[in-house]
C-alpha cells in the first residue's frame, strides 16, 4: 500500500476520527492530495466519512476507521487461540480458566515491575508502562492532564479476539496495572473496547495524602 495511505490509516487508528484538513495538515500534504487518498481507501472500504466539521465552502468530512479498515492492524490471537480457549473450558471448566489467566497475571505483573523497579518518578511510571504495552503490540500512548493524572490509551488490542470470548483478560489486565503501580496510584478503567469505544484506556491518580486510606484501589 501507498505509504501516504499507511500512513492515513495509523492516524485514524491512533487518534481517533479526524477531518480531512486536520489529516492534511499531520501529512503536510495538499487537501487534494489527501482527499485523493482517502477517497482510494473509502473505495476499498477502510475508512468510511461521516459528518462534516465545521466550517465556510466546501464540507470538511470527517473520517474514520471501518471494521475493515480496523482489521489491518493485526489480532496476534487467532482461531487456534480461541479454539484452545474453547478447550480449556471445556476440559477444566471456568474455574480451569480462570487459573490459567491468574497465572499469566501473576507472570505480566513480575516482568512488568522488573521493569518499573528502577523507575522513580510517576511520570516516568506510566510513561515506561506505555512502553511496555506498546512492545506488546498495544499501540499505547501516556498523556499527563495534570501533575497528579495521566491517561494509559491502547489504540490497538491485540488479544481482542481472545478477550472477546474470554473477558477475563480485560479484568486481569487492570488487577495487572493496579498491582505493578503500587498503592500510590488508583487505576480506573475509563474507555473500553468491549463496550463500543474505539480503544481501551486507563485514568492513573496519583493518591493525595488526604484522600489516604478512602481513595478506591
Amino acid at each position: 500500500m501507498n505509504d501516504s495511505r499507511q500512513q492515513l490509516l495509523h492516524i485514524l487508528k491512533t487518534l481517533g476520527p479526524r477531518s480531512t484538513s486536520s489529516l492534511a495538515k499531520r501529512l503536510q500534504m495538499t487537501l487534494a492530495g489527501t482527499r485523493k487518498h482517502l477517497k482510494l481507501l473509502e473505495q476499498d472500504d477502510l475508512v468510511t466519512a461521516s459528518g462534516v466539521a465545521g466550517g465556510v465552502g466546501r464540507p470538511d468530512l470527517v473520517w474514520r476507521l471501518t471494521g475493515a479498515g480496523h482489521s489491518r492492524f493485526p489480532d496476534t490471537h487467532d482461531s487456534l487461540t480461541l479454539d484452545l480457549i474453547s478447550s480449556i473450558r471445556d476440559v477444566f471448566g471456568e474455574a480451569g480458566l480462570d487459573k490459567l489467566i491468574a497465572a499469566r497475571e501473576t507472570e505480566t505483573a513480575a516482568r512488568y515491575g522488573s521493569a518499573l523497579s528502577s523507575v522513580r518518578s510517576a511520570r516516568e511510571k506510566v510513561e515506561r508502562l506505555a512502553e511496555l504495552r506498546s512492545d506488546e503490540g498495544y499501540m499505547a500512548e501516556a498523556h499527563e492532564i495534570d501533575d497528579q493524572t495521566w491517561r494509559l490509551a491502547e489504540n490497538h488490542c491485540p488479544v481482542c479476539a481472545a478477550a472477546r470470548v474470554c473477558q477475563g483478560l480485560c479484568r486481569s489486565e487492570l488487577a495487572v496495572f493496579r498491582t505493578v503501580l503500587g498503592n500510590s496510584f488508583t487505576v480506573e478503567r475509563d474507555e473500553y473496547l468491549m463496550d463500543g469505544a474505539r480503544r481501551c484506556s486507563y485514568l492513573i491518580k496519583l493518591r493525595t495524602r488526604r484522600s489516604g486510606q478512602g481513595a478506591a484501589s
